[in-house]
C-alpha cells in the first residue's frame, strides 16, 4: 500500500499574532508526532524542543530568512523534499509564513509542488484578539486572510474582557464567515485539531489507524499527570452507518459545516458502482481532502466518522449526517463533487 501524503499546514498571521509560539506549542506537546518544519526565523523556535523530539533536522530555514520571498516552485520543492523524502519519517509539515508573507502566494507555492509524497493540509491563520482592530487599521488585508483561512485562530483572548471577546468574535465570524473561529490564549491549539497523533512501537513508526483514532481518546491518551485531554475542552461526536451516505450531501454538509466544527476524520463508503472504494476524509476547518484506499479482508463497508468542535450540537451534527444516508441509488455523476476534493495516493 503506498504512503499516505503528507500533510503540509500553513501557519499565517501578522508580525505578533503569535505563529511562533502556537509552533513551539505543537512542538513541545510531541503527541507521537514528528514534525517537519519551515521557519523564517530558526532562532525564536524551541531548539530544546526540536532537540527533544529528535526533529533538528528537519529544520528548514532560508538563509535570506524570508519564507515569502521563495516565488519559485522548485524552491519550496528543495525544502519539502529534504523533509518528505521516500525514507522520512516525517507524519506532518508545518510552514510558519513571514509575518508579512501573502498566504494566497504561500498557498499557491505549497499546491505547486511537484513532491508526490506531500499534500495542502489547509492555511491556518492567527489574529491577536487584543490588537484586532489596530491590525486591520495597519494591514487591511487581514479581511482576506481571514477569509481564505480553513481555521482562524484568535488569540492572546486573555488579554480582553469577556464583553471584548464577544464583540470581537463577531466581528471575525462577519469577516471571515467561511470559516470557523477557534479562540485561544498563547497559541494554544490542540495538535489533534490539525494533525492525527501517531503511535511508536518498537519496530518503527507507524501512521496510528483510523480504527485507534475512532476509539475513546483515554485509550490512547497515557501523558503526565495534569495533561490536558481533548475531551477537555472540546466535544466529539461519533457517526457511524451500515448504509451508504450519498455523496452530494455529504459534501453540501462539509461545505457549510454545523457552527464550531473544527474537524471530522474518518471513513465514508459511498457505495456507489465504480466507487465502492474505502474513501478517507480529513478536514482542518474549511480544507477538505478525501483519500481513496481499498477495505480489509473482510471489512465491513460502513461509514465511521469522528467530528471534533466547541459548542456543537450533538444532535443537530447526527441528525444532518442521518441526512446523508442514500434514500435511492445515486449514479456515478454524484461523486463529481467528493472528486474535487480527492488527493491520488
Amino acid at each position: 500500500m503506498a504512503k499516505r501524503r503528507i500533510p503540509v499546514i500553513l501557519v499565517a498571521g501578522f508580525l505578533g499574532s503569535g505563529k511562533t509560539t502556537l509552533l513551539n506549542h505543537l512542538l513541545r506537546g510531541r503527541h507521537g508526532v514528528r514534525i517537519g518544519v519551515v521557519v523564517n526565523d530558526f532562532g525564536s523556535v524551541n531548539i530544546d524542543a526540536m532537540m527533544v523530539a529528535g526533529q533538528v533536522d528537519s529544520m528548514v530555514s532560508l538563509s535570506n530568512g524570508c519564507l515569502c520571498c521563495a516565488v519559485d516552485v522548485s524552491e519550496m520543492d528543495a525544502m519539502l523534499d529534504r523533509l518528505a523524502h521516500p525514507r522520512s519519517d516525517i507524519d506532518v509539515i508545518v510552514v510558519e509564513a513571514s509575518g508579512l508573507a501573502e498566504p494566497r502566494n504561500m498557498v499557491r507555492l505549497i499546491l505547486g509542488s511537484e513532491n508526490p509524497r506531500i499534500g495542502y493540509g489547509g492555511l491556518v491563520v492567527l489574529v491577536d484578539a487584543a490588537e484586532f482592530e489596530d491590525t486591520r487599521a495597519r494591514h487591511p488585508e487581514l479581511d482576506l486572510h481571514m477569509r481564505m483561512a480553513d481555521l482562524v485562530v484568535l488569540n492572546k483572548t486573555d488579554r480582553i474582557s469577556a464583553a471584548e471577546l464577544q464583540a470581537v468574535l463577531a466581528r471575525v465570524g462577519g469577516l471571515g464567515d467561511r470559516s470557523p473561529v477557534l479562540p485561544t490564549v498563547h497559541g494554544r491549539v490542540d495538535p489533534r485539531l490539525l494533525f492525527d497523533e501517531v503511535a511508536r512501537v518498537d519496530d518503527g513508526p507507524r501512521q496510528l489507524s483510523l480504527d485507534e483514532l475512532l476509539a475513546e481518546p483515554d485509550e490512547h491518551d497515557h501523558d503526565c499527570a495534569g495533561h490536558e485531554h481533548l475531551h477537555d475542552h472540546y466535544e466529539s461526536v461519533t457517526f457511524t452507518s451500515a448504509r451508504p451516505l450519498d455523496p452530494r450531501a455529504l459534501v453540501r454538509l462539509l461545505e457549510d459545516p454545523p457552527p464550531g466544527l473544527y474537524r471530522v476524520k474518518g471513513y465514508v463508503y459511498f457505495g456507489i458502482p465504480g466507487h465502492a472504494q474505502r474513501y478517507m476524509l480529513q478536514t482542518v476547518g474549511r480544507h477538505i481532502r478525501f483519500e481513496t484506499a481499498a477495505w480489509g479482508r473482510g471489512q465491513a463497508r460502513a461509514t465511521e466518522l469522528v467530528l471534533i468542535g466547541s459548542g456543537l450540537d450533538g444532535d443537530d451534527v447526527l441528525t444532518r449526517l442521518d441526512g446523508c444516508v442514500q434514500v435511492h441509488e445515486s449514479g456515478a455523476e454524484a461523486m463529481t463533487g467528493v472528486h474535487r476534493y480527492v488527493v491520488e495516493n
